[in-house]
């Protein structure tokens, strides 16, 4: 008798495109002027990407859209998470701010889109273009998921 064991990396989902948007932009604020450039519908999920660590803990905000034509999920994630720790011993910095990132290797990246699906190569070039017309991002691009080390925690 044949015995099969799965491993960890037998439930990696492979079958995803990432694509990385660069802007000073707030998250609600980007996910309406998505929809009004892609003609999507974010709206935000109903949970978040939550980590703890020690004693700092880090909550990184999805935006999701199901488009059931072509069976894409797509989901709008934020690589950053800013903590403002009050001291109260130090009396010269009241507060200190501390961010934590969801890919530590892409600290530039402020938002990634990962587009769940057999991704057509067209498509996703002319989304990159689309994202880049909004006055307020200045670059995005596509990420190779095989070059991040911290991939899996882009698995949900």
């Amino acid at each position: 008798m044949q015995i099969h064991s799965l491993g960890l990396e037998d439930f990696n989902e492979d079958n995803y495109t990432l694509i990385g948007i660069h802007t000073a932009l707030e998250d609600f604020k980007l996910a309406y002027l998505l929809n009004n450039n892609l003609n999507t519908h974010f709206s935000r999920a109903n949970f978040s990407l939550d980590f703890e660590k020690n004693e700092s803990k880090a909550s990184f905000s999805i935006y999701n859209y199901t488009n059931e034509k072509y069976d894409y999920e797509w989901y709008l994630i934020s690589n950053s998470y800013k903590e403002e720790r009050v001291n109260e011993q130090d009396t010269l910095a009241l507060s200190t701010e501390t961010i934590t990132y969801l890919i530590p290797e892409k600290k530039r990246v402020d938002y990634f889109i990962k587009i769940v699906g057999e991704s057509n190569h067209e498509m996703i070039a002319k989304t990159i273009d689309k994202i880049k017309t909004i006055g307020q991002v200045v670059t995005s691009y596509t990420i190779e998921t095989d070059s991040l080390k911290s991939k899996e925690f882009l698995i949900f």
